[in-house]
């Protein structure tokens, strides 16, 4: 209908001024440029409907001004940085371990298949030196 165009095309006209204040704001243009990051999204409340944009301000960023805010993000970027520096030398380190655990376990499955191998050799030699006592034993017990 008619009104429901008015009314979206409303809504379109107020975010677009959203918009353009917000990237005024962002730039340090126009005749306020310390506004209130709140007053900007809180238009939405005028007639009832809720703002889904206006989440309650921590107090770490309240009263900051948008420089401070970046120089804050970029803080936080550095020590996030810093502690997936860390974070990576560690699994670096893990990974090497592995390494080196997966290595000596191939040295001990070699000791173990060379021993393997002896021991088989072993009992066929025990087994034929068997059957010649064996043997001797029962020449040596008809001949009595």
């Amino acid at each position: 209908t008619q009104l429901e165009g008015d009314r979206r095309q409303n809504l379109v006209d107020e975010l677009l001024t959203r918009h353009r204040q917000l990237e005024a704001s962002y730039r340090n243009e126009g005749p306020e440029p310390d506004m209130s990051r709140s007053s900007l999204m809180a238009g939405g409340s005028r007639r009832g409907t809720p703002n889904p944009w206006l989440l309650e301000e921590s107090e770490e960023t309240r009263g900051l001004g948008f420089d401070e805010l970046r120089q804050q993000q970029r803080r936080i970027i550095e020590e996030q940085d810093a502690g997936l520096d860390a974070l990576s030398s560690i699994i670096s380190r893990q990974k090497q371990m592995g390494q080196e655990i997966g290595n000596e376990l191939d040295e001990q499955n070699e000791i173990i298949d060379d021993l393997t191998s002896l021991v088989e050799s072993t009992d066929g030699r025990l087994r034929s030196q068997t059957r010649h006592v064996q043997a001797v034993e029962r020449k040596s017990t008809s001949c009595g």
